[in-house]
């Protein structure tokens, strides 16, 4: 699993402080700021992985922040933060694209809990299965690493990200703009045909070491990873 950039929109510093001390603790990375104009701009320079946003802020509340990345076609996650328990201010989140909400005070295990919710439902990768294996094949997420009968294969970020994908969802098929849309991002706008270049570079580099398992082109459809119980 690759570390997640997170940036946290809080004005209050004894919060921003405890959140940040639970995300490193967790191995990720946070991003301060204490405004909704300098959040803003944050997000715009850092592309996190993840927003947590609170709604009271100076400058721009966090209402206006969340419609403003919106407005940009973004899918970033945002869990919002707020004092207020109210039912609407919930609802409003919601409505603005928020894909969480949690009330004040909280347990930070249970913020951390709500990311990791959040982020497997946005994007698979981000799944806590780190690390995968088939026979002669070990994909370790956390080392960003490959092995294949024991020796570790170089591969660029986006090709480890693919086969780790097609790997944990095995046997089942998945269209060009599919796998575009999981492992590339929603905001993707390059040529499809890209998913047929990454997976023949996968085969170069994998060869077929075993006949339990294989890169399968499933013609007119896309591409599967296909796995057999033979021997």
């Amino acid at each position: 699993m690759k570390k997640w950039k997170v940036l946290i929109i809080e004005d209050d510093a004894n919060i921003c402080e405890l959140i940040s001390l639970y995300i490193e603790k967790q191995g990720h990375i946070a991003i301060l700021s204490t405004d909704g104009e300098d959040g803003l701009s944050k997000f715009y320079d850092e592309q996190p992985d993840i927003i947590i946003l609170d709604i009271m802020l100076p400058k721009l509340d966090g209402w206006q922040v969340c419609k403003d990345i919106r407005r940009e076609n973004s899918t970033i996650p945002i869990i919002m933060l707020t004092g207020m328990g109210e039912s609407y201010d919930k609802i409003r989140g919601l409505d603005l694209g928020a894909d969480d909400y949690i009330v004040k005070p909280f347990d930070p295990n249970e913020l951390i809990a709500r990311m990791k919710a959040v982020m497997r439902r946005v994007n698979p990768l981000f799944d806590e299965n780190e690390m995968i294996e088939w026979p002669y094949l070990s994909i370790d997420m956390k080392q960003y690493q490959v092995l294949v009968n024991g020796k570790e294969i170089t591969m660029p970020p986006k090709e480890l990200d693919l086969l780790y994908f097609l790997a944990t969802h095995p046997n089942q098929v998945f269209s060009r703009l599919q796998l575009l849309d999981q492992v590339w991002g929603f905001d993707f706008d390059g040529d499809p045909r890209t998913i047929d270049v990454h997976v023949k570079r996968l085969r170069e580099k994998l060869g077929q070491p075993t006949i339990q398992w294989a890169l399968k082109t499933i013609r007119g459809v896309g591409y599967k990873f296909e796995v057999t119980t033979g021997d």
